[in-house]
């Protein structure tokens, strides 16, 4: 009998081609749970960067951009995200304009706050200490944006070194276990900060910077010099918060190094944050 009156019709009433189409994300929810961040995540995308010798390098960057979402609003719209981006690049996007987009994306999409942050690798043309020979070495870095009437901005390098042991030094009649260490940096500043000047602060504090090309006088000077600079962890990020509160452009900044310890199953890690000026 059902089959016979609905034999023909559809169950739904077709929707008009002129008929706007549901908003679905901006529905009310009943739940009232505000969310912190929501948007999009590893958006692959061209970056251009200005180097501090005056020339320019292209990379690759993967980005991340969220809006706080308020407790009575269903869900946000993903595609503005893309949009926003692709608006105002239409080419590589550069560090500088970082903080306009950031602001275009929170006022896109009507929120309180938004955030953007840009994930890639930076190369710098090292040169070894004693021959000169030339290698690129590779360094992470991240710009993180967040705009909510103002703009925060803070850049984070993260660079590999070398570092030996002390205690190992101290209580071995010959020799001392080194290890490679990661050195990372995050800094807010008042002033211009080009991420090879934080790569130089990151890689003083180590018990020797390490290189892409090494030949035999380039190795023996950085081994002597590790064993003449021994330091453990707790050393370096002491050393580089030095460094860094002896910069005046920066205001703000949160340090940590891992070694990855050679004679060891774990990793040792020493971490500060610190506002210039407080304790």
């Amino acid at each position: 009998m059902l089959d016979t009156i609905t034999k023909g019709v559809p169950l739904t009433t077709p929707r008009h081609a002129d008929d706007p189409m549901p908003d679905v994300q901006a529905l009310p929810d009943s739940r009232h749970v505000a969310i912190d961040r929501v948007g999009v995540k590893d958006v692959t995308y061209p970056m251009r960067l200005h180097t501090r010798d005056g020339g320019e390098q292209t990379t690759v960057a993967k980005i991340n951009m969220y809006v706080s979402l308020p407790h009575y609003q269903k869900g946000t719209h993903m595609s503005r995200f893309l949009e926003v981006l692709n608006e105002h690049t239409g080419e590589p996007v550069c560090p500088e304009r970082i903080p306009q987009i950031t602001k275009a994306i929170c006022e896109r999409l009507e929120a309180k706050e938004a955030h953007f942050e840009a994930e890639f690798t930076y190369f710098m043309n090292k040169a070894a200490p004693v021959t000169g020979q030339k290698g690129l070495m590779d360094y992470q870095v991240r710009f993180a944006c967040t705009a909510n009437g103002e703009t925060d901005f803070v850049m984070t390098v993260a660079a590999p070194a070398a570092s030996l042991c002390p205690c190992s030094k101290e209580i071995s009649e010959y020799g001392a276990h080194n290890q490679r260490c990661r050195i990372e940096a995050s800094v807010r500043t008042s002033a211009m900060m080009w991420i090879e000047d934080l790569v130089e602060h990151l890689e003083a504090a180590a018990s020797v910077p390490v290189f892409a090309v090494l030949k035999r006088p380039d190795e023996k000077w950085v081994t002597e010099k590790a064993y003449e600079n021994p330091k453990f962890v707790e050393d370096i990020v002491r050393d580089l918060a030095v460094r860094l509160d002896d910069d005046d452009r920066i205001s703000w900044y949160s340090i940590s190094s891992e070694n990855f310890e050679s004679i060891h199953s774990h990793n040792a890690f020493a971490q500060l944050t610190r506002e210039k000026g407080k304790a």
